[in-house]
């Protein structure tokens, strides 16, 4: 085929004639693709989990046995999906909200779920059909929008990923999160900043401004677009596509192994460490944290966790550590238990520090104890030194 047709068949503008424009043609070409396999598997989820939001109310409002359920049937469905990450007692909530804020994107969602129900090698060929006519009739479970201003269907659902709508649906008025919608779409806005301009009351601060088109323009301006790989790694995808939990964590490279030889370190020590997790996942007010490392201690009776930034001492490091100590305290600890205990490592070359949170620690002899069964503070730091030399 000649490199003329090839052209204009795929689009390609520019061959590249050196060195430094073919590495220029290939990350663009790698750019594009991975986008659209993000907006790919992003419009997936976000069409499953509002269709599974569907579902259910069409099962609260005309199933056969729904009377037998009541109350329970978030419940009794979540038992039911034990072995499908991300689909859980508190998401099964999110997904019914998710269908009653966003009925206008039924259209968009209709034309996609006909794609696969018209698609004879797909599984799920004959059980989509019937919910789509119902669909297609608008019947009494399908909410009808009030909102005159709304984003279109297909900017939602190809803008934005379902981490950001999780966000938006803590949203109540509709004004409000018809703004973050656009801000987010127009600003190619990733999650954490979603999330940070909606806690810094972007929308109160715009709509204050005697010149709420400058406003916004500021605003938009110091704003970095989402990059794909960014995308990628949020939680919902993760779970979508059943990776495990170990590769949500982005911190430095460093961290892993740094993260296997504590592990091993610990437990070689003899103290009466039992392991427990890796990355364990604490959920707080609807928002997911990881805890590095979490033991059980058998001779104090208490968890011990373990947090290790790769980074030099902030305070936000220790707040954090307490607030999975205090997570423990309030959650997981038994009766029979003593209070959590945090270790915090903090590390960069030339400086190490190993702090421990007590926070709730009352019982003057069992801080006492403690200091004689957990490592000593020397010990880590050789441990973190001798670590740091592997880097040089």
């Amino acid at each position: 085929m000649e490199v003329e047709t090839i052209k204009s068949n795929i689009g390609i503008m520019n061959i590249p004639l050196n060195f430094d424009s073919l590495v220029s043609v290939i990350e663009q070409t790698h750019l594009h693709f991975q986008r659209k396999a993000v907006k790919a598997v992003n419009v997936s989820l976000t069409v499953r989990n509002w269709l599974i939001g569907f579902y259910i109310v069409e099962f609260e409002l005309n199933g056969d046995d729904r009377a037998k359920y009541g109350e329970n049937l978030f419940s009794e469905l979540a038992a039911k999906f034990k072995h499908i990450k991300g689909i859980d007692k508190r998401s099964l909530y999110r997904f019914k909200d998710f269908y009653k804020l966003y009925p206008h994107l039924q259209s968009e969602i209709i034309s996609l779920t006909h794609f696969l129900s018209n698609n004879e090698s797909n599984p799920i060929v004959g059980m989509l059909s019937p919910q789509l006519e119902a669909l297609e009739k608008v019947g009494i479970a399908t909410p009808q929008s009030e909102n005159k201003l709304q984003v279109s269907a297909d900017k939602i659902l190809n803008n934005l990923s379902y981490s950001h709508i999780e966000l938006l649906l803590q949203i109540e008025d509709t004004l409000k999160r018809t703004y973050y919608e656009i801000a987010c779409i127009k600003g190619t806005w990733p999650v954490s900043e979603l999330k940070r301009q909606i806690n810094t009351l972007a929308f109160e601060r715009v709509g204050l401004s005697t010149n709420t088109a400058l406003a916004q323009e500021q605003l938009l301006s110091k704003i970095s677009p989402e990059l794909p790989e960014n995308a990628i790694k949020n939680i919902y995808t993760f779970d979508f596509l059943g990776y495990k939990n170990d590769g949500l964590i982005e911190e430095k490279d460093l961290e892993t192994p740094l993260l296997n030889h504590l592990q091993d370190f610990i437990q070689e020590l003899g103290l009466g460490f039992c392991f427990e997790y890796r990355q364990k996942r604490i959920l707080i007010d609807d928002e997911y944290f990881f805890a590095d490392l979490v033991f059980y201690h058998r001779i104090l009776k208490c968890h011990v966790i373990i947090e290790l930034k790769v980074d030099a001492f902030k305070h936000e490091h220790l707040a954090q550590l307490n607030t999975y100590v205090a997570y423990y305290n309030a959650e997981v600890k038994r009766p029979d238990d003593n209070p959590a205990i945090g270790i915090l490592l903090c590390t960069e070359k030339g400086e190490k520090l190993v702090e421990y949170a007590t926070a709730g620690m009352d019982n003057q002899l069992f801080v006492s104890k403690y200091l004689l069964e957990l490592p000593k503070k020397e010990d880590l730091e050789k441990f973190i030194q001798k670590e740091m030399e592997t880097w040089k």
